[in-house]
């Protein structure tokens, strides 16, 4: 979950602690981008594997 919290930071929808933990500001971050990229195939909030392959498309590695 660091990774995540860390990709996100990067495009600037979270901006909480990096501590690992998935909690209501990592879900409604998660959400966002799949609003904004139009990810439906994953439930919104839940970082299954079709956003975790558009995000890391998108970022660098932490």
């Amino acid at each position: 979950m660091v990774e995540l919290q860390q990709r996100l930071t990067q495009l600037y929808l979270y901006n909480g602690d990096i501590n690992g933990n998935y909690n209501h500001q990592v879900e409604d971050s998660v959400r966002t981008y799949q609003w904004a990229r139009g990810i439906r195939s994953d439930e919104l909030g839940t970082y299954g594997r079709d956003t975790r392959r558009m995000l890391e498309t998108e970022t660098r590695e932490p």
